[in-house]
């Protein structure tokens, strides 16, 4: 399925994500932001868990502010995580 997102307090403006079935990240793009750490986040969570991703990125912040890109990630996959639950 494919989810959309437009993160808080970041250079990015938005997200887009594939998710199987399973909880398991496709791919992953963001839109403007740091273009090589956007790609590499990308790269880095095809092919993991939703959960695992939460796990992982969850309060993550840059410089002196309160999230991060892989902060609103985080963010994004614990709402499509409650899709899913919610579509059962």
């Amino acid at each position: 399925m494919e989810y959309h997102f437009t993160p808080k307090g970041v250079c990015s403006t938005r997200f887009h994500a594939e998710v199987d079935e399973e909880g398991r990240v496709g791919s992953l793009t963001i839109e403007n932001g740091c273009n090589g750490n956007g790609k590499g986040i990308g790269s880095l969570v095809r092919g993991m868990s939703v959960d695992e991703i939460i796990e992982r990125l969850d309060g993550i912040k840059c410089g002196r502010k309160n999230t991060s890109c892989p902060d609103q990630i985080a963010k994004m996959m614990a709402e499509i995580k409650r899709e899913m639950s919610a579509a059962g």
